[in-house]
């Protein structure tokens, strides 16, 4: 538990002390309404009372059309979608994306403000990335807005060391949202455990890396917003030499508070 949470009312707590993950909480998959639940599983486990998502090299890419190579992992507090050939849907990847695969409406922890904080790790190169950003549900396309709360790519880690670490809003087709992102060096090892988090309040949302303010954002959204935890592989980002590497995330605890 961070410093910046102590006082606080727990509201919501996760600690992945159970053999098999909370579906009532959380979908495995990355946003399949633009192929299917099929080809957007993610490869996780669940031990030492952590998540674990990871990458390896079998996984398929991820088949969404108009979309660089990616590879990924993840879960997802939330889910839905509209029917299929539409374009109401979940952080489409391109303009016009259609829903490849109906999703039905599902709400696991989806808050609107408030202290979030998780404590994780992963292992990543310059040709992977791990990620937790929040969105709107997208049950009418304005609430679509995205609270960055980390987000760090492989090639900005270094041996000092640091890592540029992502924070900030994306307004997406929010009319009511500026956007406001920037990634400043942070001396963390990434491969260690650290806690991150956002203290999301109407006027702003304040960003921090163990108990340490990184940056400060104002008039983040207001609704409710779904959780995205997730590492990426990008195959064309591949220096011929790197293949056999199996990026992974480790999330120990994700905690709301009042």
């Amino acid at each position: 538990m961070g410093v910046q949470s102590v006082g606080r009312t727990l509201v919501f707590s996760e600690e992945f002390d159970d053999p098999d993950l909370d579906l009532n909480v959380w979908l495995p998959h990355y946003l399949p309404a633009w192929s299917s639940r099929a080809t957007t599983a993610a490869t996780y486990s669940l031990s030492d009372s952590c998540l674990h998502l990871s990458i390896p090299r079998e996984q398929s890419l991820w088949p969404a059309e108009q979309h660089s190579p990616l590879r990924v992992s993840a879960v997802q507090s939330g889910n839905g979608s509209g029917p299929v050939g539409g374009t109401l849907g979940q952080q489409p990847p391109h303009a016009g994306a259609v829903v490849r695969e109906e999703q039905p409406a599902f709400a696991g922890w989806t808050p609107s403000g408030g202290y979030l904080e998780t404590r994780m790790r992963a292992t990543i190169s310059p040709r992977s990335m791990f990620a937790w950003w929040m969105v709107g549900l997208e049950d009418i396309p304005a609430r679509s807005g995205e609270i960055c709360v980390a987000e760090i790519f492989g090639d900005t880690v270094t041996a000092r060391p640091s890592a540029a670490i992502g924070t900030g809003l994306h307004p997406f087709r929010d009319p009511d949202l500026i956007d406001d992102f920037e990634a400043l060096a942070v001396p963390i090892d990434v491969t260690e455990f650290h806690t991150y988090a956002v203290d999301w309040t109407p006027d702003a949302t304040a960003f921090y890396v163990d108990d340490e303010l990184v940056r400060r954002c104002p008039d983040p959204p207001t609704y409710p917003m779904q959780m995205m935890f997730a590492v990426f592989d990008f195959p064309d980002r591949s220096d011929g030499n790197d293949d056999h590497l199996v990026p992974e995330l480790v999330i120990d605890y994700v905690r709301g508070y009042a």
